[in-house]
């Protein structure tokens, strides 16, 4: 399980090959989907849960001032945080096979 923490205005680009099999849940905050053209998608709140997987979601951004949080549910065994900068820094990769 990860947490993603996005500070207010920051974007992190979803690397599909690393998202396949993540379902996220927003535990904190307001995030935005980017669509794959770069049109802004649905904005979701505390609670939601979503899977990255087929939709062509191409960032997660946080459109508000305070940290969002999000916790990344994959069946890989392994934990850790990622906090998000400017510029916009891709996930590491943790070993997993994808």
């Amino acid at each position: 399980m990860w947490t993603l923490a996005l500070r207010g205005g920051a974007r992190v680009a979803v690397v599909a090959a690393e998202w396949c099999d993540a379902f996220d849940v927003v535990t904190r905050g307001r995030v935005q989907l980017e669509l794959r053209d770069g049109e802004p998608g649905p904005v979701l709140g505390r609670d939601a849960g979503f899977w990255l997987r087929g939709t062509g979601v191409r960032a997660q951004r946080n459109p508000g001032r305070r940290t969002a949080r999000v916790r990344i549910f994959t069946p890989r065994a392994r934990t850790f945080t990622c906090q998000s900068r400017h510029p916009v820094p891709q996930l590491p990769n943790d070993g997993g096979a994808t």
